[in-house]
């Protein structure tokens, strides 16, 4: 079996468990006030807004990690972006995101023919004239973020998929960009690197002008290819410095933590923002530009490069549910949706307790689903279908 080109980086699992816990309580939040239930309302307005209004940060993280994490683990497992092997990219990918995802897509189709699903969600105005086998195509074809945009948004467990087809564009065309430009065959190699960056810059440009300017509609803004790879292009710059900068001994271990301070200094504006008084003038230039999304991410990359470089453990027992939660994200988000669903139906149907107990209860059930899915199902697919991989640079040393 092939050895993992990268241990695991805790602070990034810290960063994807805060981003799905976010996610999660999001959907609590909105299935709720959907049926005339409102949430939070208890607590002060910015906390309210932190807990549970941050589900669409928690999304533009995971898009920063996951470009830092393809790069970086790309750059180690294959030697260098020069070397990459596309077949055996796409074969890694393949076994970690393809199973469950047409397990999901099984199960809701077993829902939608049994008429336990579409019934369920007229409350959501679902335009019934995309149908089943649309939907299907959109997912298996990594554009129901696109469809979405012109027909309007999909059931929950449908929704959460958008997420799903900017990252697989992602990976379709990160292999190929990279063989392309700077592949030892590649006859661009001499001026690949500049190209490479370019169209990262490219991305870091249009991904705020696409969500601010060029696109109209609120959906077509918040699902965009382009405004999702805005924070993927900047997680792949990130890997890059951080891999460049391993190589550089003379660099103090207090730049990284002064780097990582400025880093949750951010996350936490974008996280909180706009209810800080004293800097409304900055949350509206924000607003207006859509460049939150570009802040967010940046600091996520100061945080995932000082960390990883100095070799953080993340805090410890501390903060340890909330890497589970991280380390098991992916599962959690294909299959949080139907714990709230059902969570949000039985308060409905019985009222035992306020709506925000509820919420804490459903959510943590979401934990021991996203385990068993990921124990029984997800993680012996992907060991099935990775099998005895051939080996890499990362594994020949």
């Amino acid at each position: 079996m092939e050895r993992a080109a990268t241990p695991r980086f805790e602070t990034v699992d810290l960063l994807r468990g805060l981003s799905i816990l976010a996610v999660v309580l999001l959907h609590c939040w909105v299935r709720f006030l959907v049926n005339g239930v409102a949430v939070g309302t208890g607590l002060p307005r910015w906390l309210s807004h932190l807990l549970l209004r941050n589900g669409g940060n928690g999304v533009t993280i995971f898009f920063a990690i996951s470009g830092f994490l393809i790069m970086l683990t790309s750059i180690r497992r294959f030697g260098g972006l020069r070397h990459m092997r596309a077949r055996l990219f796409y074969r890694i990918r393949f076994a970690r995101i393809a199973p469950l995802l047409l397990l999901i897509l099984v199960v809701l189709s077993l829902l939608h023919w049994a008429s336990l699903y579409w019934q369920a969600f007229d409350s959501w105005h679902v335009k019934k004239a995309v149908g089943l086998p649309r939907a299907l195509f959109s997912a298996l074809t990594f554009h129901l973020n696109w469809l979405e945009a012109k027909t309007g948004y999909l059931p929950a467990n449908w929704d959460v998929m958008w997420s799903l087809s900017v990252e697989e564009m992602f990976y379709l065309f990160f292999p190929l960009v990279c063989v392309a430009f700077v592949g030892e065959r590649s006859p661009l190699r001499r001026v690949g690197w500049p190209l490479l960056f370019l169209l990262a810059g490219a991305m870091l440009v249009l991904g705020p002008w696409a969500r601010s300017v060029w696109i109209t509609t609120d959906i077509g803004q918040e699902k965009s290819y382009l405004g999702g790879m805005n924070a993927i292009a900047m997680g792949c710059l990130a890997a890059l410095l951080c891999d460049r900068l391993s190589r550089v001994a003379a660099i103090g271990r207090g730049w990284f933590y002064a780097a990582e301070i400025v880093g949750w200094v951010l996350i936490a504006w974008m996280a909180t923002w706009p209810r800080w008084t004293w800097l409304h003038g900055a949350s509206r230039f924000l607003a207006r530009t859509d460049l939150d999304d570009t802040v967010l991410p940046l600091g996520v990359c100061l945080v995932m490069v000082a960390t990883v470089l100095r070799g953080s453990r993340g805090g410890g027992w501390l903060t340890a549910p909330v890497r589970w939660f991280g380390r098991h994200s992916y599962e959690v988000y294909l299959t949080h949706e139907f714990l709230v669903l059902l969570g949000v139906m039985a308060y409905l149907r019985w009222h035992g307790a306020r709506p925000g107990m509820w919420t804490v209860v459903i959510t943590l059930l979401t934990a021991p689903l996203g385990w068993a899915v990921a124990r029984w199902f997800s993680e012996p697919m992907n060991r099935l279908l990775r099998g005895a991989l051939p080996p890499t640079k990362a594994t020949t040393r």
